[in-house]
């Protein structure tokens, strides 16, 4: 049986959308968009750092990085993320959400400064100064998934919460749309400055000693929107739940609130005593009761982000080689370095607008109407279908007269990762945890979504390689071809889809009692209440 909620929780729950919902939308998924804007506009300048740096004179084809220095470009900052997921998501259960969530945006500022002003004149200088702060770049960034979700869930009413979370997760929608718009806008204004003629008529030529500032202005961008928020993340107030549940102090908690929700607040001391004394109140993360309770559902996570991002990385950061591999993108040969760049950042930037912003948006709007599971389990479908759609008659879509309807398909499957798993896997954990162990679980959840992400990038890179030697990029293997590679991509799809049955529903419950929080010790139907996944 549920015992009577805390006072200050309970207005939280009640709570009319209010200023300080979107106040804390917009703070946190600032975060989101820099993070967004960081880890895939790399993508867009790979090429043009393999023609500046990896040039060789007498080649037919231009620069590219070789396949080590691509895999760590990508991927450093996967590593970096996973490792920040880990951490502050563990420090901010320990200290607090407010605490360290300025440190993370620090983070990001000073090294995406950094990414841009690596230095040193030969390649391999340039290369692991870059790698060197895009690690601890991600390492940033990881840790504002973990608190950007937790602090959005403990701010929000139950009736919206998804979508506020949802939004918030959104915003990375905008920061690879801006990635793409500011690589548009750079290179299409060095493209004009300093032409140059394509690689077949002037190899060196090609890549006028100016293209250098382009990937550094394009990378150092991101810090611009993550510093304009810094000033408003330290004004935020500590989460009521932290501070009442895990901090122990009812007083701060109420007046915290107080301020937040312009309402007198009572303190409710003795209520707090005797709810955090219950032991379904103190179990830990290693514990036999938390294995009961939440082992399904950190199992469920865990796994279905885990193959979330495998899809979805290697299909972001590696859209350039499938628009080539189609022939959206003219052969490089064809252009020169800078023209490259903006055709890259074109395509791109299409894919955003027409079906990666719109996904995002279409979950917020429908999340607290249909439920996570339910978007979850549609995404994972639809990826699935169109994935098998693209891969299995995939010469017919290499065809001329067929590449426009390759990329359409292309784009449901963007659509429906964004309208499904994509923002589903991000809300999820930051619901059903424990308070004292949110912040903790989410980071792990999204470590492993990192994991996948890691396994496609990487592994994406050497798989969609031609199975004709004379058509892989320099340096590389043979691989299994880019239809394979979505046929695979298409049975991960699959299996996220039946992870998800581990998953529960959350839609238009508090958080305490999705966690069994407010559950008394004993009571009738306690297990059942936290451990159901199929909405009923």
């Amino acid at each position: 049986m549920a015992r009577e909620q805390l006072g200050v929780l309970n207005a939280l729950d009640v709570a009319k959308t209010q200023w300080y919902h979107f106040t804390a939308i917009v703070v946190a998924g600032m975060g989101f968009f820099t993070d967004a804007y960081d880890l895939f506009s790399v993508s867009l300048v790979t090429k043009l750092l393999g023609r500046i740096y990896y040039h060789v004179d007498g080649h037919p084809k231009p620069g590219t990085l070789p396949p080590n220095v691509a895999a760590s470009v990508n991927g450093v900052a996967l590593c970096g993320t996973l490792a920040g997921q880990l951490f502050f998501g563990w420090l901010g259960d320990k200290l607090g959400r407010k605490k360290v969530y300025g440190l993370t945006l620090v983070l990001m500022v000073v090294c995406s400064l950094g990414s841009g002003l690596s230095f040193s004149n030969s390649a391999n200088g340039v290369i692991a100064t870059l790698c060197f702060f895009r690690f601890w770049l991600g390492f940033g960034i990881g840790g504002d998934y973990p608190l950007s979700a937790t602090i959005m869930s403990e701010y929000a009413n139950k009736k919206t919460r998804g979508a506020f979370i949802a939004a918030v997760f959104a915003m990375q929608g905008f920061g690879i749309l801006a990635g793409g718009i500011v690589a548009l806008i750079v290179s299409s204004a060095f493209d004009h400055s300093f032409p140059a003629p394509s690689y077949t008529a002037d190899p060196k030529g090609s890549t006028v000693p100016q293209a250098d500032y382009i990937w550094r202005i394009i990378v150092m961008f991101g810090a611009l929107p993550a510093a304009l928020t810094f000033y408003w993340r330290m004004k935020m107030p500590e989460t009521a739940r932290y501070t009442a549940l895990v901090a122990k102090n009812a007083k701060q908690a109420a007046a915290d609130m107080s301020k937040v929700l312009n309402t007198d607040l009572q303190a409710e001391e003795d209520k707090l005593e005797k709810m955090v004394q219950e032991p379904s109140n103190s179990f830990g993360l290693f514990s036999k009761q938390f294995l009961q309770r939440h082992g399904l559902h950190l199992l469920g996570t865990t796994t279905t982000w885990f193959l979330l991002d495998i899809a979805f990385y290697s299909q972001n950061l590696f859209q350039k080689d499938i628009f080539s591999a189609i022939g959206w993108i003219p052969p490089a040969a064809t252009m020169n370095a800078v023209h490259e760049v903006y055709r890259i950042a074109r395509a791109q930037t299409l894919i955003a607008l027409c079906s990666t912003v719109p996904g995002y948006w279409f979950t917020v709007a429908f999340i607290d109407i249909m439920g996570r599971f339910a978007i979850q389990l549609m995404g994972f479908f639809f990826m699935t279908v169109f994935m098998f759609a693209l891969a299995i008659p995939y010469h017919h879509w290499t065809l001329k007269e067929n590449r426009i309807g390759f990329v359409v398909m292309y784009s449901f499957t963007f659509f429906f990762a964004n309208f499904g798993p994509n923002a589903t896997t991000f809300v999820v954990p930051a619901e059903i945890f424990p308070a004292r162990l949110r912040s903790t679980c989410h980071g792990i959840s999204a470590a492993a979504g990192k994991a996948g992400a890691i396994i496609g990038a990487f592994g994406f890179l050497y798989a969609a390689q031609s199975t004709d030697p004379s058509k892989t990029d320099a340096g590389y293997p043979t691989g299994i071809g880019v239809k394979w590679s979505l046929l695979i991509l298409g049975i991960v799809n699959f299996l996220g889809m039946c992870f998800t049955f581990l998953v529960p529903e959350a839609k238009g419950m508090s958080l305490e009692e999705i966690s069994g929080e407010n559950e008394d010790e004993g009571a009738p139907g306690e297990i059942q209440v936290t451990s159901r996944t199929v909405p009923v």
